[in-house]
């Protein structure tokens, strides 16, 4: 193992039923293996290294729908956590006419809140090249306090990337800007939209977003436009080198956009760390994006290398 993803890993339920587009339509719902970093995790898994993920469940049945699932993507058990105190975490997912989603999450005194600082040792920080944080575990203790910790711990020869994945809603005892800018220096790459650094102060084009994160402690800042691509800005400190790279993104039949940032972020993370150019990752991380939109659920559609690598030589660049 040479990657870990830390953060939460929840269930997602979905209105069963295709036309309940709001979610007090509904009148059943099914369950999917979902939470950023969980997505992130499996994505990485499907392209071809399984990474290792801190995480905690409940013990109880959705805590064991996910750690089935965990397993069966190849996940190492180690560092999934079970609690037997507090619930699996929950997410409601609706989808609107065209696959976009929105959430109502329930975390707060769940699991997925109350990672143990003491699970992730400093012997196995040094045996990893890529450390992967979602933003979510920073709203709530104890969680926020393990992962400052972590992120203090992490050698220098580690690349932590970073994604914010703002929540307004989950944000009650702390501020989120004020922890953004503490998160930032311990940062190399960080992932986000406009609309995760809108609320931290961030403003302008995607050119003006990477350039400020950038200046703020990250080597590189990926701007994430949805189905308009990407752009990305990295200095002469990244391993990539500096320089800056811009992908329109690809065409597809999409059926649920839930997941589709963080196939996205496994596709850059797979990319770089495995020596590719910045615009190249750009490239492959938008193809993982757009396929992994084309099954409902997070994790449903999150492809293989191969089917990646297919994808790219059968649809070529817009």
């Amino acid at each position: 193992m040479t990657r870990l993803v830390v953060g939460e890993c929840i269930v997602d339920l979905h209105p069963a039923a295709a036309s309940a587009g709001d979610l007090g339509d509904a009148d059943a719902y099914a369950r999917h293996p979902g939470g950023a970093p969980a997505n992130v995790a499996v994505g990485l898994a499907r392209l071809g290294e399984a990474p290792g993920l801190w995480t905690r469940l409940g013990d109880d049945g959705f805590g064991d729908f996910l750690a089935d699932t965990l397993r069966g993507e190849g996940i190492p058990e180690t560092f999934v956590e079970r609690d037997p105190d507090a619930p699996t975490g929950l997410a409601l997912v609706a989808l609107d006419a065209d696959g976009e989603r929105s959430f109502s999450l329930y975390l707060e005194g769940t699991a997925a809140a109350a990672l143990d600082p003491a699970t992730v040792d400093d012997a196995t920080l040094a045996d990893l090249d890529w450390i992967h944080v979602g933003g979510v575990e920073l709203a709530h203790e104890p969680s926020r306090s393990a992962v400052f910790d972590l992120l203090d711990r992490v050698p220098d020869a580690a690349t932590v990337s970073f994604d914010p994945n703002a929540r307004p809603s989950l944000w009650r005892e702390f501020d989120y800007a004020d922890t953004l800018a503490r998160a930032l220096p311990d940062v190399d790459v960080l992932v986000a939209s406009a609309e995760d650094l809108d609320p931290a102060g961030y403003e302008g084009t995607a050119e003006a977003l990477a350039s400020g994160v950038v200046a703020d402690g990250p080597h590189t800042a990926v701007i994430t436009r949805g189905a308009a691509g990407a752009y990305a800005r990295s200095t002469a400190d990244a391993p990539w080198g500096a320089g800056h790279a811009e992908h329109p993104g690809f065409e597809a039949d999409v059926v649920d956009t839930t997941g589709a940032g963080d196939a996205f972020t496994a596709g850059a993370i797979a990319a770089l760390d495995g020596g590719s150019s910045l615009s190249d990752a750009l490239r492959f991380a938008n193809a993982v994006g757009a396929r992994a939109t084309t099954a409902q659920g997070a994790m449903a559609a999150l492809p293989t290398r191969a089917e990646v690598e297919a994808f790219l030589d059968g649809e070529g660049d817009r």
